[in-house]
C-alpha cells in the first residue's frame, strides 16, 4: 500500500557530496518518521539520520556536521545531503518511513500503521 523510491546514490571521491532522495507514494494518510539507514558489507544496518513529523532530527555521531536530513512533507519525500564524504561512508543507504495508510472504500475505510523500507541505493566513496 506504500512504496518508497530512492535515488541519488553513486560513486564520488573523498571530500565530495551526494544528495539522496526517497519519495513515498500510495494510500498514505499520514507520515510520522522518515529515516536513513546504511549497511556496509558484512555489517549491520545502522541508523544514519532520522526525522519526525514535528521537525526533530537526530544523527549518528559519525555523520554529525557532515550530513543533513530534510523532508518535503507536501511531496512525502525525505532527503539526505551528504558532504565531506569519507571512504568509510561507503554503504547501501536505505530510507525507512513510518506512518498510517488507509484501505477500503470511502464508506468502509480502515486505517493501519506502516513501516516500509526503500530498495536501497549504493554510495561508494573512493579515497
Amino acid at each position: 500500500q506504500v512504496q518508497l523510491v530512492e535515488s541519488g546514490g553513486g560513486l564520488v571521491q573523498a571530500g565530495g557530496s551526494l544528495r539522496l532522495s526517497c519519495a513515498a507514494s500510495g494510500s498514505i494518510l499520514s507520515i510520522n518518521t522518515m529515516d536513513w539507514y546504511r549497511q556496509a558489507p558484512g555489517k549491520q544496518r545502522d541508523l544514519v539520520a532520522g526525522s519526525t513529523s514535528g521537525g526533530s532530527t537526530n544523527y549518528a555521531d559519525s555523520v554529525k556536521g557532515r550530513f543533513t536530513i530534510s523532508r518535503d512533507n507536501a511531496k512525502n519525500t525525505v532527503y539526505l545531503q551528504m558532504n565531506s564524504l569519507k571512504p568509510e561512508d561507503t554503504a547501501v543507504y536505505y530510507c525507512y518511513v513510518t506512518g498510517t495508510y488507509y484501505s477500503g472504500t470511502n464508506n468502509a475505510r480502515t486505517y493501519s500503521p506502516f513501516g516500509t523500507w526503500g530498495q536501497g541505493t549504493q554510495v561508494t566513496v573512493s579515497s
